[in-house]
């Protein structure tokens, strides 16, 4: 009796950015809203709600919906209005220029979760450079060891994105043979986001013409 190889869960990357960038806008949206609702007269409160009920899914879709799970078997996107599932033998590359994209299956997908920063990949090449040249980069209070973010000032260093992107290379490259990995890319929309974004368009449209 053969055993199965063991399973590991997957990789999650998401952006804390954008996550606390989604807690501060819908504690807002609430506030301001909420307060119209019960407070406001006329058609106020109503047009209230029709602007909660577009504003919150869409703050949700960009800010907490974002997210790339990576397993054994298959890559899963999980961007503001669609769902891609890719089996890693789908996956011909995953790349990093001014934004994270994977291609997979003939088609080009952006990864929305991993957000390419220019000035962190600048401040990598830059270190990097310092190293190459000899020189010794300082940590806190101009010693070395460890910087304010507690990375090695001796080692070479590697931009957020750049490193997610290698990992997803790597698994890619690891997974593509293995019998779970095969398989067509599924998309999926996000209808539970679409749905009431557009009826909250749409009750501020109607709002709208017939103030």
């Amino acid at each position: 009796m053969t055993s199965e190889p063991p399973k590991y869960a997957d990789r999650v990357y998401r952006s804390g950015s954008a996550l606390a960038a989604g807690v501060l806008l819908i504690g807002l949206a609430a506030w301001l809203g909420g307060d119209a609702m019960l407070r406001g007269e006329g058609r106020t409160p109503v047009t209230a709600a029709a602007a909660l009920l577009l504003a919150v899914p869409l703050v949700t879709a960009f800010t907490f919906r974002p997210a790339v799970f990576a397993g054994d078997e298959r890559l899963r996107v999980r961007n503001p209005f669609r769902t891609i599932v890719a089996p890693w033998a789908t996956v011909e590359s995953v790349k990093a220029a001014y934004s994270c994209e994977v291609r997979a299956g003939g088609a080009t997908y952006q990864l929305w979760a991993i957000p390419v920063s220019l000035r962190a990949r600048g401040k990598a090449t830059r270190h990097n450079e310092r190293l190459a040249a000899g020189e010794s980069p300082r940590g806190v209070f101009g010693l070395g060891g460890r910087d304010r973010i507690g990375q090695d000032v001796d080692r070479p260093r590697t931009a957020p994105s750049d490193a997610a992107v290698g990992e997803l290379r790597e698994l890619a490259e690891r997974h593509a043979d293995a019998p779970g990995a095969q398989g067509e890319v599924s998309v999926r929309w996000s209808y539970e986001i679409i749905a009431p974004a557009a009826v909250g368009a749409v009750a501020l449209l109607v709002l709208w013409i017939t103030g």
